[in-house]
């Protein structure tokens, strides 16, 4: 019967974390173009700043989830 290290256990348990650590932005984009749409419905006349605005966001965003995603890959 084979041993189970500490190292193997966390490497799994960081593996979950980071797996979690990229919930974050998935809601983050939710409620950003959730809240775009919304303001956009509100006054259509600034729809094009807004969604420049929004494209901007999203960049922001989903450069945290890939760094989440991928610090899980190289950490474990």
């Amino acid at each position: 019967m084979d041993t189970i290290t500490l190292a193997e256990v966390s490497g799994n348990v960081a593996t979950i974390g980071y797996g979690l650590a990229v919930i974050g932005p998935g809601i983050g984009l939710g409620i950003l173009i959730g809240k775009t749409i919304e303001g956009i419905a509100r006054q259509p006349e600034v729809a094009g700043q807004l969604r420049t605005t929004m494209f901007i966001g999203i960049g922001f965003v989903e450069v945290l989830g890939l760094l989440g995603l991928i610090t899980g890959f190289l950490f474990t």
